[in-house]
Formats: structure tokens, C-alpha cells, sequence
């Protein structure tokens, strides 16, 4: 709890005082491809600057827009999309809709292929998905940004209680699973391939996926990170995992039983709590399964 939890704060690492590093912090901007220069996360006029906190001395992405660096993502699900030699560029933030004319979300980015008069040939989805937290952010970004100079002498443990860390669990169940089954079923109800952008940490938290060929592939599991290179860090992509799109999702929504022994002991523990005088006769864990 002593360590500082901010990797980075506006688009630079919080231990970087370059001049445009300040000047970053100083106008709130980001420089990551948002809608807008400034940061907009939480709070357009208060925006939570933390692209991304540290876990265990790595940096864990916590906004989706962090991933938009150099475009890299959208550059690399072109290629899994169209290959090479065509003409493509990327949108951003389309609706999509059911067949009733009902919004099932926005498609982070849409790279097109188009011809020489502009027409659009084909598409592919990227969704994004950066890390929840447990904990609050925004208790350690305001004593930092109080006096960023001074970060290596607060007193991080004294903000045990906010102290964030990367919330897999809900980032997958909560989030991922819902856009994939609602936005994904009907792009892959078209035959549109399909590129999920997460943090390679991330992904090592899912259950094991079944692998399909590259030519089989109706999702590509693009997994990145962040290497400090001087003032900044660099998103790279580390591997990319190739599933079929209903075998990936059922593997991901559909969770392993734990022993049945442990939860009948749970119940026996909260019989006995209830009755108020634990039994010395049978017990429910004494009568035999059918």
C-alpha cells in the first residue's frame, strides 16, 4: 500500500515531469484519440485522468480509450479483416441495430473496406474492453494531482481504503459477456468477423477458449500491453488467440461447478446459525445423496 497505484495520469507516467507531460496534466488533455482533445472520462468538467493504474508492477489499462493509441488496434483488425493491398479506414462509435429498429449499443470502432469511388465493400467489429476496478480511483488521482512533484513522498497507506485494483471478474461477466451476446450475435449473424481488443492480463483471466485456425476464425483475440519507452508507455500487441464466435462465448458464459460438498456445508453452517444450537444428532452432510 506504500506504492504509488497511478501508472499513468493524462497519457504519461505519473512519475514524468517532461514539459509535455505538464502540459498534458495542466489542460486535462488527452492524447489518445478521444472525441474531444480533453480527457472526458467520469466527468467531462472533472475529468478522471488515470489511463491506467499499476497491479502487481504492471500497468493495467483502465479506460478503453487508452487503447486507441496510434490506432494500432484499428490497423491491426484491418488486417485480420480485409489482409492487405485495400483501401480501408476506421469509424468510430456506430449504432447498431436489431431487427425490431432497437439500439443494441454502439460498435466501438467499424474498420471499412471501400473502392476506388468510395463505396464501402466490407466491415469488421472491434470491441474494446479495459479493466473495472475494485476500489476508488479518484481519491488517489485528486491527492496526486494535488501536488504531482510530490508523489514519491505521500503516504499512499493512508488511502488503503480506496486503493484500486484490477476487478477481472466484473470486467468480463458484467460487461465483455453482455456486448458479445448482443452486439455480437448480430454481427455474427451477418458473418462479420469480429476483433475484441482486451489487455493480455485480462484475457489470461478467462477460462481456456477453444482455438480455431486463423481461417476458421470468427473472433481474433487481439492482446495487448504497455512497455515504458522513455517519457511514455506503448501499447504493443503481445499475441493474438483465434476462436470460433458461439464456441468462445459459451466457454466464457458458461461457469465450472464447484464441489457440491462445499455449498451443502454452507447450508449446514447456516441451519445451524439459524436454529441457534448447532445439532448433535444427524446432520443434513450425514444423510446420504441419492
Amino acid at each position: 500500500m506504500s506504492n504509488n497505484p497511478l501508472a499513468e495520469v493524462f497519457g504519461f507516467p505519473s512519475n514524468s515531469f517532461s514539459e509535455q507531460a505538464e502540459r498534458y496534466r495542466r489542460n486535462k488533455l488527452c492524447p489518445y484519440n478521444n472525441k474531444v482533445p480533453n480527457c472526458t472520462k467520469d466527468k467531462a468538467n472533472d475529468p478522471l485522468g488515470v489511463c491506467s493504474i499499476y497491479h502487481r508492477n504492471s500497468p493495467v489499462i483502465t479506460c478503453a480509450v487508452r487503447f486507441r493509441q496510434n490506432w494500432l488496434i484499428a490497423e491491426n483488425a484491418a488486417t485480420f479483416f480485409f489482409g492487405s493491398q485495400v483501401n480501408w479506414t476506421s469509424l468510430t462509435e456506430v449504432r447498431l441495430k436489431d431487427a425490431n429498429g432497437q439500439s443494441a449499443g454502439n460498435i466501438d470502432v467499424v474498420p471499412v473496406s471501400y473502392d476506388d469511388r468510395g463505396r464501402v465493400l466490407d466491415f469488421g467489429a472491434v470491441e474494446i474492453q479495459a479493466v473495472y476496478i475494485s476500489g476508488n480511483v479518484r481519491r488517489p488521482f485528486e491527492t496526486y494531482m494535488s501536488n504531482p512533484q510530490d508523489w514519491e513522498n505521500i503516504d499512499w497507506s493512508k488511502l488503503a481504503d480506496y486503493y484500486p485494483t484490477p476487478d477481472y471478474l466484473s470486467s468480463s461477466r458484467k460487461r465483455l459477456i453482455p456486448q458479445l451476446l448482443y452486439k455480437g450475435a448480430i454481427l455474427n449473424g451477418w458473418n462479420k468477423k469480429q476483433v475484441v481488443v482486451v489487455q493480455k492480463s485480462f484475457f489470461e483471466t478467462l477460462p481456456n477458449l477453444p482455438r480455431s485456425e486463423q481461417e476458421q476464425a470468427e473472433i481474433a483475440w487481439h492482446l495487448y500491453d504497455l512497455q515504458r519507452q522513455n517519457d511514455q508507455f506503448d501499447l504493443i500487441l503481445r499475441n493474438v488467440f483465434y476462436t470460433e464466435y458461439w464456441s468462445a462465448i459459451n466457454r466464457i458464459s458458461t461457469p465450472e461447478p464447484g464441489r457440491l460438498e462445499d455449498f451443502m456445508a454452507i447450508l449446514q453452517q447456516k441451519l445451524d446459525d439459524k436454529l441457534e444450537n448447532p445439532p448433535d444428532t444427524q446432520t443434513i452432510l450425514d444423510i446420504p445423496l441419492q
